[in-house]
C-alpha cells in the first residue's frame, strides 16, 4: 500500500517475561470508580453507572520513561489505576463471560489537567482536553494472567517522592473488572489491544515539576518515573 507519509509506529507495551509486545487499540478509562474517591470530588457511589471517557492508543508512556510536564495545565493531577489488557474482544458481552476476554493487568497513572476539566464540567463540555493529551497514560508492562487467578484484592498505591498519596484496595472498586467490561461492550464493539484503565482511589492531588512518582499494585506490578526530565 502506498501512504502520503509513513505511518505512525504503532503503539504497543511490553509483557512481563516475554519478548513480545501487546499492540494497543483503544484506551477507555472508567471515572470514580472508588467509593472513597467519587466522594472527594462530590459525588455519591451508589447513584449512578460507570462514566467512560476514552484516551488516544499514543498516549502511553511505557519502560519508566519520564514525562514532561504538559502544556496548557497548571494542575495536574495523578490517578493511580489497574490497567486491563484485553486479547478477546465482542459486544454485548455477558458478565459471567467477561473474564474471557482478559488477556493480563498493568499498573497505569491516569493524567489529569484537573483545572481543564473542571472547566468542562461547570460548561457541559467534553473531557478530551483534560484527559486525552499526549503522554498521559504512563502504563506498566502487562502481567499476562495464569490459572485464571485474576486480581480482585490487593494493595494499590501511588507515592510522589517517596510521600504516599493513595492507597487502597482493589476489592473498593465499585465496579469489578468484569462489571466494568460487560458494560463498556454495551457502547463499544471492544477489541483485543483494547486497555482499561479501571479507575483510581482517593487521594488524587496535583504533581509539580520535578517530582518522582512510583505507583504498584500488588501481584501486578509497579511503575517509577519523573515528571519534568523528558
Amino acid at each position: 500500500m502506498n501512504y502520503l507519509f509513513p505511518p505512525a509506529p504503532p503503539a504497543a507495551v511490553p509483557i512481563v517475561d516475554s519478548e513480545k509486545r501487546f499492540p494497543v487499540h483503544r484506551i477507555y478509562c472508567v471515572g470514580q470508580n472508588y467509593g472513597d474517591h467519587v466522594k472527594e470530588m462530590g459525588g455519591d457511589p451508589k447513584q449512578n453507572p460507570p462514566v467512560f471517557f476514552s484516551k488516544p492508543a499514543n498516549a502511553i508512556v511505557i519502560n519508566n520513561e519520564n514525562v514532561r510536564y504538559p502544556s496548557a495545565t497548571e494542575n495536574l493531577h495523578h490517578e493511580v489505576e489497574l490497567v486491563v489488557a484485553l486479547g478477546g474482544g465482542g459486544s454485548a458481552i455477558p458478565t459471567a463471560q467477561a473474564l474471557q476476554r482478559v488477556y493480563g493487568y498493568a499498573v497505569g497513572i491516569d493524567f489529569t489537567r484537573r483545572d481543564l476539566q473542571a472547566e468542562a464540567k461547570k460548561k457541559g463540555k467534553p473531557w478530551d482536553v483534560a484527559k486525552g493529551f499526549d503522554r498521559s497514560a504512563p502504563v506498566s508492562a502487562i502481567r499476562p494472567i495464569l490459572d485464571n487467578e485474576h486480581p480482585t484484592t490487593g494493595r494499590i498505591a501511588l507515592s510522589i517522592n517517596g510521600e504516599i498519596r493513595q492507597q487502597a484496595d482493589l476489592q473498593d472498586m465499585i465496579w469489578s473488572v468484569a462489571e466494568i467490561i460487560a458494560e463498556l461492550s454495551r457502547f463499544y464493539q471492544l477489541a483485543p489491544g483494547d486497555l482499561i484503565f479501571t479507575g483510581t482511589p482517593a487521594g488524587v492531588g496535583a504533581v509539580m515539576d520535578g517530582d518522582r512518582l512510583q505507583a504498584e499494585i500488588e501481584g501486578v506490578g509497579s511503575i517509577e518515573f519523573n515528571i519534568g526530565h523528558g
